[in-house]
């Protein structure tokens, strides 16, 4: 995928983070790949990486995020997170 381009991710990305998204706990897999279906496509280059990033977290720390009303510091994390949290309703 061209990210300075802002271009669509490739089929090929696409899978290798869909692998990413399998976690040790379901209620995390569901959450991940949900936002990797219906968000992840026409996302911005900027919150495809902060996913990105946020798929390098361990389990704990991304389940307090995502399910425990925990936040992260940083902001880009931040919104992405809400969106994933979003992506359950």
């Amino acid at each position: 995928m061209d990210e300075a381009a802002g271009g669509s991710p490739s089929s090929p990305e696409v899978a290798r983070l869909r692998w990413r998204c399998r976690r040790g706990m379901r209620e995390l897999d569901l959450l991940l790949s949900r936002y990797l279906e219906r968000d992840y496509p026409a996302a911005s280059p900027a919150e495809r990486d902060a996913f990105v990033r946020i798929l390098d977290l361990q389990d704990p720390q991304l389940f307090g995020y995502l399910l425990g009303g925990d936040l992260p510091v940083e902001a880009s994390l931040r919104n992405v997170v809400a969106r994933i949290r979003r992506t359950d309703a």
